[in-house]
This record gives C-alpha cells, sequence and structure tokens, in this order.
C-alpha cells in the first residue's frame, strides 16, 4: 500500500465523503456557493462524528496489517 494510502487517511476515508454528502446534494452555480456549503458542512460534522472516525482508525491499521500492506475495504 503506498505511503499516500486513503485507506488510511481519515480525511479521504470518512470526512471528504461526508462533506460531499451534505454539501454536494445540489449542483452549485459558482466557487463561492461550494466553498460555503463545505464550510457550513464542516460546522455540522460533530464532535462525537469526528471521534468515531479518530477511533476508527486504528481498526483500519489493524486491516492494513492483516491486509500485509494490501487493500481491505
Amino acid at each position: 500500500m503506498p505511503p499516500n494510502s486513503p485507506d488510511l487517511n481519515p480525511l479521504d476515508y470518512a470526512v471528504w465523503s461526508i462533506h460531499e454528502e451534505k454539501a454536494c446534494q445540489k449542483p452549485h452555480p459558482n466557487v463561492e456557493s461550494l466553498k460555503k456549503a463545505l464550510k457550513k458542512a464542516w460546522k455540522e460534522i460533530t464532535l462525537e462524528t469526528l471521534e468515531k472516525i479518530v477511533d476508527n482508525f486504528l481498526k483500519r491499521l489493524k486491516a492494513c496489517v492483516d491486509a500485509n500492506g494490501g487493500y481491505f475495504e
């Protein structure tokens, strides 16, 4: 698995999908609209959600080790 694997990057495997779900439900007419929606989505992510993402990280590391560095999702 490459050192920049999205399987081990919480922003890639969790946070971005939350952003995409919340901020990209509808097309945006311009970049400013998209930026505003992304900022709003970030503010709506709860501490509880972030804690779950962090707690899941150790499970993902173990899955990576169990897969000998291969893909595991």
